[in-house]
């Protein structure tokens, strides 16, 4: 995690920097972004990423009220699969039934290991019938497929694409992505893609986000070239409405249900311990033998040992942990004994209340179940609640906006 002294500093600028690294890539809208002035970067996907640009809690009301951007333009890495065998190993993959993804739809998916662990949990963007995106959490997963293919029988091309994306977030995106594209972009139904064209661009356009507000990503082909100029373009769009540059919203992610890989589920954790109405993630009615499926047979019939739950902590409010994740997991105890950790946690400013995940053995898991976790500030009462916490059935991104 690396702090930025100078708010306002640009490529030439010659006042205090970070230490840029080469060997930490820099996304394609790394200096327009850090016109904005960012305060704190993490490292994510081997890329600088900016956290956030000022206060946390000022950029989370910014999002449920206005318009936001995001340079998540290395964080979100994309592993691109073409070739004739593109489908058949893309299914391979994920325990979904990609049958069920039609091309321009989006899905999020977990890839899964021999064991049922969880690689990666990116979105899937179907291009063409043999051409996918997967638009990456933090991990190697170019390695993974790029390994898998190499020892495989199938005809398939892996690489990284030149592809840069933003996330446009808030209930007045609507406004901003109109003024760039067009009524027409309305028209994209929510986790859905759409082919498009703006200054001479080719970007692809999707009803996607880490926000569980309303939402668009723009993903931008020959980002390296023409990230400024897409930048400055939805800033110019922008500016109407208000458009704020922010980081990515844990607190948001948190009370919308959204898990962090390497946070609230690893290669340890499988599907069914993070489910909480992710059945359908995980299809193994289906006739492809992907990875994983016979070890995620034997976990459902012989159940888990321990489950994802959202949890309320008392006490003063935790702050917001912007930084991407807590410096340490905060320890979960029944009494003296040690059973589990807290992931993710939050204050919620809507809710006025600490919220987050823990991790627990599933004779915990029951919703009134009352935990003692071991806060910054000492230990706190905590209890097992439904999650998601706000919205639970996604009807703020799913909403149709050609019917307003």
């Amino acid at each position: 995690m690396t702090r930025v002294q100078t708010p306002q500093e640009s490529r030439t600028a010659q006042a205090p920097q970070i230490l840029l690294y080469t060997r930490i890539k820099k996304s394609p809208y790394f200096y327009a972004s850090r016109r904005h002035g960012p305060v704190m970067y993490s490292t994510y996907n081997h890329h600088y990423h900016p956290r956030h640009y000022g206060d946390p809690v000022q950029e989370y009301w910014e999002l449920l009220n206005g318009v936001t951007l995001w340079d998540v333009g290395g964080a979100e890495r994309q592993v691109e699969i073409t070739g004739p065998d593109a489908f058949e190993f893309t299914n391979m993959l994920v325990p979904r039934d990609l049958g069920k993804c039609a091309v321009g739809q989006c899905k999020y998916v977990f890839l899964t290991a021999e064991d049922g662990g969880i690689v990666n949990d990116p979105v899937l963007l179907r291009l063409g019938e043999n051409h996918f995106w997967l638009s990456l959490a933090d991990s190697d997963v170019l390695l993974w497929c790029r390994a898998l293919a190499y020892n495989s029988r199938f005809d398939v091309k892996i690489e990284e694409p030149d592809v840069g994306p933003v996330q446009v977030q808030g209930p007045k995106s609507r406004e901003v992505m109109v003024e760039l594209f067009g009524e027409k972009v309305l028209e994209i139904p929510y986790y859905h893609l759409s082919h498009e064209e703006l200054d001479g661009m080719e970007v692809v356009v999707s009803r996607t986000g880490y926000t569980s507000e309303l939402g668009f990503e723009i993903y931008l082909k020959n980002a390296s070239r023409d990230g400024e100029k897409l930048w400055d373009a939805i800033l110019e769009a922008g500016e109407p409405h208000g458009l704020k540059v922010t980081g990515p919203c844990h607190i948001r992610r948190i009370e919308g249900g959204i898990l962090a890989y390497g946070c609230d589920m690893d290669l340890s954790t499988n599907p069914y311990e993070v489910d909480y109405g992710y059945e359908w993630m995980v299809d193994l009615e289906q006739e492809a033998d992907f990875i994983g499926k016979e070890a995620l047979k034997r976990i459902r019939e012989e159940g888990v040992r321990r489950k994802l739950v959202g949890v309320e902590i008392a006490g003063e409010p935790l702050g917001s942990y912007n930084d991407g994740s807590m410096i340490d997991f905060f320890p979960v105890y029944d009494g003296e004994r040690r059973i589990g950790e807290v992931t993710s946690a939050c204050h919620s400013p809507r809710l006025q209340k600490n919220i987050g995940y823990a991790m627990v053995p599933i004779e915990y898991a029951g919703l009134g179940t009352v935990l003692t976790v071991e806060t910054p500030r000492g230990r706190e009462r905590a209890t097992v609640v439904r999650r998601p916490f706000i919205d639970p059935q996604k009807e703020i991104p799913k909403q149709d906006l050609t019917a307003s």
